[in-house]
């Protein structure tokens, strides 16, 4: 197993820059407007989080950033991820640029995006929302805990 010591947004951009000219070149699905971008990899977990733009498609990866915790999927097996958003599935892959990996489709095909500029901002809001809790489940949380009674004992002694 390959360990990302460093962001690996370059040898992701390498990888799918690879794929595109070997494998993708014909494929009608390809958007024009669109070019290979890694976008905003970071450390979560001790392992490396961003997302990955192509013509074609646009997924979340996740890489090893240590031996850790990492739980190999196996390659086009699919594992769940537990992120503050909820659980995602993720599919395991392996390339020579990286290694193994691990991604999560977004979107497929890229036709809705006109722009660049456009995909890579959607990118940027679903690695936030994936790393938020969400909006109803913090909510839905506040509202069990007022429902709760309180045990202090001024508030039990105020029962009374």
């Amino acid at each position: 197993m390959r360990i990302h010591t460093d962001n690996p947004a370059d040898a992701v951009e390498q990888a799918f820059f690879r794929i595109e000219r070997e494998q993708m070149a014909d494929v009608p699905i390809l958007n024009p407007a669109l070019a290979v971008e890694a976008v905003d990899f970071q450390r979560w977990q001790g392992h490396w989080l961003g997302v990955v733009i192509t013509p074609w498609c646009m997924s979340i990866l996740l890489l090893p950033g240590s031996s850790e915790n990492w739980v190999s999927a196996g390659q086009n097996k699919r594992r769940f991820v537990k992120f503050p958003a909820g659980d995602f599935a993720f599919l395991g892959g392996l390339e020579a640029e990286l290694g193994e990996y691990q991604s999560c489709a977004l979107f497929s095909p890229m036709d809705k995006f006109t722009n660049q500029r456009d995909a890579t901002q959607t990118a940027r809001a679903s690695l936030i929302g994936l790393l938020s809790v969400p909006p109803a489940a913090v909510k839905a949380k506040e509202e069990k805990a007022a429902d709760q009674p309180s045990l202090s004992r001024r508030h039990f002694f105020a029962l009374r």
